[in-house]
């Protein structure tokens, strides 16, 4: 996996930036997660947790 920065918005001088990890599909399918659920994360240093909101 990696993390990739996009660019998210520009507005004025402003650039706002998203990140994103494609996560691969048996992960998704061990943890339980379906397309569309909400999901919240937690984190602290060197890792980041998600979990069914």
């Amino acid at each position: 996996m990696k993390l990739q920065k996009q660019l998210s918005k520009k507005r004025g001088d402003k650039i706002y930036h998203k990140y994103v990890i494609v996560i691969p599909e048996d992960k998704i399918k061990e943890a339980g997660f379906r397309e569309g659920e909400e999901l919240e994360a937690g984190a602290k240093k060197g890792e980041i947790r998600l979990r069914k909101k």
